[in-house]
């Protein structure tokens, strides 16, 4: 298995910061960002190897592989995103779909989390294996966090996994947040590159989350693990980039 971030986006919310910098480069604890927070979870659970999806300014982070890869021990292939500014992020994690039959531990690039994260993923998928039920696809949920209107939220039915996935849902139907944490395996390679294609070519500003969901609706299961109560942000904004550095000064 491989690392995964997705970093090709601009983050117009964050100017200036990302004038000149992607979203993954933003400084959160000193000079640590958050690529460097995800890369240092990579390696802490035992990745040797990961890719970035870079598109937007990725020229900074070309800049800086030779770097971060002595830094924290992971060989990085970067793959480039030729519509990051013009497209959502379904193109992204499709412009990956050759590395899906490695299986991998993706994380989205603007998400600050503990590596007790990428823990509970990766033993999850194990049990689930050695239970003979491998999951080809496992989504991180945070079933504690107290929703609203911007989340990525998730229905989740107990015996048939997710069955929704949507920011567009009143928060009292979801079960939780999915928090940009999933595991992809082997086993779900052409059937989500088949679907993510289909979702942006549906409409090219669409997630990839918008994917697990046309998977789902194809009769396909995607299952989820909850993550316990974890202090986590998706950095989108000001305010985002604000609780980030009170939370990532913690790891």
């Amino acid at each position: 298995m491989i690392g995964l971030v997705l970093a090709a986006g601009a983050g117009r919310r964050l100017r200036p910061y990302t004038d000149t910098l992607p979203k993954a480069l933003v400084p959160v604890d000193g000079e640590r960002t958050v690529l460097d927070l995800t890369l240092g979870n990579f390696a802490e659970v035992g990745l040797r190897e990961a890719a970035i999806v870079v598109g937007y300014r990725k020229e900074a982070v070309e800049e800086r592989k030779d770097a971060l890869e002595r830094k924290y021990g992971v060989k990085l292939t970067l793959v480039e995103n030729d519509k990051a500014e013009e497209w959502n992020n379904a193109y992204s994690l499709w412009c990956a779909r050759d590395l899906f039959t490695e299986g991998l531990l993706l994380a989205n690039g603007d998400t600050v989390h503990p590596v007790s994260v990428q823990h509970t993923m990766l033993e999850a998928n194990a049990r689930l294996a050695a239970e003979g039920r491998e999951a080809g696809i496992l989504l991180a949920l945070d079933t504690v966090k107290r929703l609203a209107d911007e989340e990525m939220k998730v229905v989740v039915h107990p015996t048939a996994g997710m069955r929704r996935i949507t920011k567009l849902m009143d928060p009292a139907e979801a079960t939780g947040e999915y928090i940009g944490v999933t595991v992809i395996n082997p086993s779900a390679a052409a059937d989500l590159a088949d679907a993510l294609r289909a979702t942006y070519e549906r409409d090219p500003q669409l997630y990839y989350e918008d994917g697990y969901q046309e998977m789902v609706d194809r009769g396909l299961r995607i299952d989820v693990q909850p993550i316990g109560e974890v202090s986590w942000v998706e950095v989108d904004n000001h305010d985002d980039l604000a609780k980030a550095r009170e939370i990532a000064c913690q790891y």
